[in-house]
């Protein structure tokens, strides 16, 4: 931790609803120190993204404005020293350029800026600002000098979008990096549930499925990044914490609804109104899947990162220490990077997820950004033979809903496998490589993270 007792924090964003949600979050927590937010391209562009975080920071200025009792509630506000704004990488490391804007609107932020122009930024560079050193330096080299100036591992690493600007970071110094990171904390991939990109992956790790490929499975197991401070957060946990609308209607807007009937600001808190403004598309686009709540899915992340602080001198192989309330299991994988996309033929990816750019022929064409688990030798995975019922029940206290079977009831064919290669060891990250990547498996619960979420965002009290 830092001399004033705080977690010293490096967000790297692709702004969209949740992670929107998440920055907040985080500046509302007395436990960060947020040093820095580095935004990339992922859920809308790098540019759209650079501008969320001003709209977020106007929307609490003119919360706190007005509400001038609040400015405790977000000390991220008032920093010691002013929060570093960069931009991060526009592209992949390889392959096609995607992003969520089917979710998350053009704007990143559920098309606001046509449906609400009042929330929209004057100045999307303005010479000064309060409380951000807005730099046009690239942001891995700002994270890099962060990193290098700030106590040795302590820095928190926050992802929340691609892995792009971590995989630029590790190769602009790597070992700075890996003997001076405190924590990387990363949302990201599925490993024994449905994708929510593709059947089969998570967008993240869809964005930039070679950024995973180059910091977590490596060809050469010394060249990643140290896994024993390196926290993952699939879907398979993220997915059950959940905020409904109606909840949020009652607990923070009662004029919630969708955008057909669009917030308006008159008589509302700033805050409230920005919030209720991006949420009502979000919560069209979830009933249309079948759910009238949001996901908490980088939200989570942060409240891991808050939970969970670096811990010097981790145990080289070992899952990092957490918390009382978190559990983490190491799991081996391998991420697959390559898709194919002909022209004129729609393929089952294109469905949902817009491509800027034309893809090169290549394999994997349903699989790009899949976690490709050997289920012949991980404990972790919910392989056949597992106890169902212990499974079953683990998923239902979470309040997992599924239809169908969860694995096939067929008999796996004998199959001749090759022997496997030896692990490298002796370099930083090698023996990590060795017990695989932790995963968040168990937290406090949905409502835990719930009810801090609208305390500390809304200032709600809630006994959800």
């Amino acid at each position: 931790m830092s001399t004033n007792g705080r977690i010293p924090v490096i967000i790297d964003t692709d702004p969209g609803v949740d992670d929107t949600l998440a920055i907040l979050l985080a500046l509302a927590s007395p436990e960060l120190e947020v040093l820095a937010i580095v935004v990339s391209f992922g859920n809308t562009d790098r540019a759209s993204s650079h501008i969320n975080i001003l709209k977020i920071y106007q929307a609490l200025a003119r919360h706190i404005a007005e509400y001038p009792q609040d400015a405790s509630r977000f000390p991220g506000m008032t920093p010691s020293r002013k929060i570093i704004l960069a931009l991060g990488e526009d592209l992949p490391l390889q392959g096609e350029l995607h992003s969520a804007q089917y979710f998350h609107g053009r704007d990143g932020l559920g098309d606001i800026t046509q449906r609400h122009p009042d929330l929209n930024i004057d100045d999307e560079m303005p010479a000064d600002h309060s409380q951000l050193s807005i730099t046009k330096r690239p942001g891995v080299e700002v994270a890099l000098e962060l990193i290098k100036s700030e106590p040795a591992q302590t820095i928190s690493y926050l992802a929340l979008g691609p892995l792009t600007n971590l995989a630029k970071l590790l190769r602009l110094d790597r070992d700075t990096v890996c003997s001076r990171i405190g924590r990387v904390v990363c949302m990201g991939g599925g490993l024994d549930v449905p994708g929510n990109t593709s059947p089969v992956a998570e967008f993240n790790f869809f964005a930039d499925p070679y950024a995973v490929k180059e910091l977590l499975v490596p060809s050469d197991p010394g060249h990643g990044l140290p896994l024993d401070r390196f926290l993952l957060l699939p879907l398979d946990i993220t997915t059950p914490h959940e905020l409904s609308f109606p909840h949020y209607a009652a607990a923070v807007d009662p004029e919630f609804v969708s955008t057909a009937t669009p917030s308006r600001a008159a008589g509302k808190p700033p805050l409230v109104h920005f919030t209720s403004s991006f949420l009502e598309r979000t919560r069209e686009v979830m009933v249309e899947f079948g759910k009238d709540a949001m996901e908490l899915h980088d939200i989570v992340a942060v409240w891991c990162a808050i939970e969970n602080p670096p811990v010097a001198n981790e145990v080289p192989g070992a899952p990092p220490a957490l918390q009382r309330g978190w559990k983490a299991v190491q799991r081996r994988f391998d991420i697959e990077r390559r898709t194919v996309q002909r022209k004129r033929k729609r393929s089952i990816l294109t469905r949902f997820v817009s491509i800027s750019t034309p893809a090169a022929n290549s394999v994997g064409e349903l699989t790009r950004g899949m976690l490709v688990v050997d289920r012949r030798d991980d404990q972790g995975a919910y392989a056949p033979g597992a106890n169902r019922a212990e499974v079953q029940a683990e998923l239902e206290r979470h309040h997992f809903q599924h239809a169908g079977a969860y694995e096939s009831t067929a008999l796996p064919a004998p199959v001749e496998v090759e022997s496997r290669p030896a692990t490298t060891t002796g370099d930083q990250g090698g023996a990590a490589q060795r017990g695989g990547v932790a995963c968040i498996t168990e937290t406090p619960g949905s409502a835990a993270l719930v009810k801090l979420l609208l305390e500390r965002v809304w200032g709600v009290n809630s006994k959800a």
